[in-house]
């Protein structure tokens, strides 16, 4: 029997000062919600969909209440989730009614029919699968929080950021789960989607090899399909601390890209890293399973790390 852990993030970038304390409290609570179904004997699928609804419910994060408009003032979320056991995927992308969408991302993959579906179609089977559907404007984010000064750290050729919030975790009989959501980029062109619901880019999870979250500048960490790359260099016998440095390392030197990764290995060890001014995260499990780095402690690990 394996002894659990959870690792979630809120998004990797500048965080304004002002909400930095809020984005570790939120973080906290979806690590607790997820380490409570851990330490029931819960499966890792239920531990990482109960942390992501934490974070979809907090309007502090883009994702769920509180996501980015697009540039017809409107939202469009999307949402991932990956058992690590069967390598079943469940995947939205531009949905506008959904409060959370990582739940109708749970049910898509549990139905067996399709693995990702989008816009009208997706909420039109959110309906029939009895999810209820809300009004886009609880989605938006709070004028309280818009009105926050950003001073915002943008790179190159880069729209503002989003704060995509992700959560891998091991359970108890090994399983592997990986769940990510988003509200896209601020200001985006209607219809895009990002890296966070494309399977191996914005997360993977594989039991032979570990778990991944990725967050970040979408159109970049495509290319390098950072999560099934961590998962990749696990099964070569990395260790998740060095994936992650060397994953970030590859973003920013082979594609000009800026983000973050969370990872879990089978055997529990965790790893974060990234290349942005902050990433806000939490872990939960036992002492051992944290990682040496400085910025890692023991049992709950959550703060804002910095670059």
């Amino acid at each position: 029997m394996k002894r659990p852990v959870i690792v979630v993030h809120g998004g990797a970038w500048h965080i304004p000062a002002p909400l930095r304390e809020a984005f570790q409290a939120g973080c906290r609570q979806a690590a607790f919600a997820g380490w409570e179904v851990l330490l029931s004997g819960g499966p890792a699928l239920d531990a990482v969909e109960a942390a992501v609804r934490i974070l979809e419910d907090d309007p502090v994060y883009d994702a769920g209440r509180g996501s980015h408009t697009n540039l017809n003032g409107e939202v469009e979320l999307d949402a991932f989730i990956m058992n690590g056991c069967t390598l079943e995927v469940g995947g939205v992308a531009a949905v506008k009614r959904v409060r959370n969408p990582i739940a109708l991302a749970r049910r898509i993959m549990e139905s067996g029919e399709h693995a990702f579906v989008v816009g009208a179609g997706a909420e039109a089977w959110a309906e029939a699968l009895g999810i209820p559907l809300c009004d886009p404007a609880d989605l938006a984010p709070l004028p309280a929080l818009i009105d926050i000064p950003t001073d915002t750290w943008t790179p190159p050729g880069m729209q503002l950021p989003s704060d995509t919030v992700g959560a891998v975790a091991l359970d108890m009989e090994g399983n592997l789960a990986v769940a990510t959501s988003t509200g896209g980029t601020p200001n985006k062109r209607p219809g895009r989607v990002g890296d966070t619901p494309l399977v191996g880019c914005g997360a993977y999870a594989d039991n032979t090899a570990g778990a991944a979250a990725a967050t970040g500048w979408g159109e970049r960490l495509m290319r390098l399909v950072l999560s099934k790359s961590a998962c990749d260099l696990l099964v070569q016998g990395w260790a998740p601390q060095m994936a992650a440095e060397h994953l970030i390392r590859q973003l920013e030197q082979r594609v000009a890209g800026y983000g973050g990764i969370i990872i879990v290995d089978r055997h529990g060890q965790v790893g974060l890293a990234h290349n942005t001014p902050n990433l806000s995260f939490a872990i939960i499990g036992p002492e051992e399973a944290i990682s040496s780095g400085t910025e890692f402690r023991t049992q709950l690990l959550a703060g804002l790390n910095s670059a």
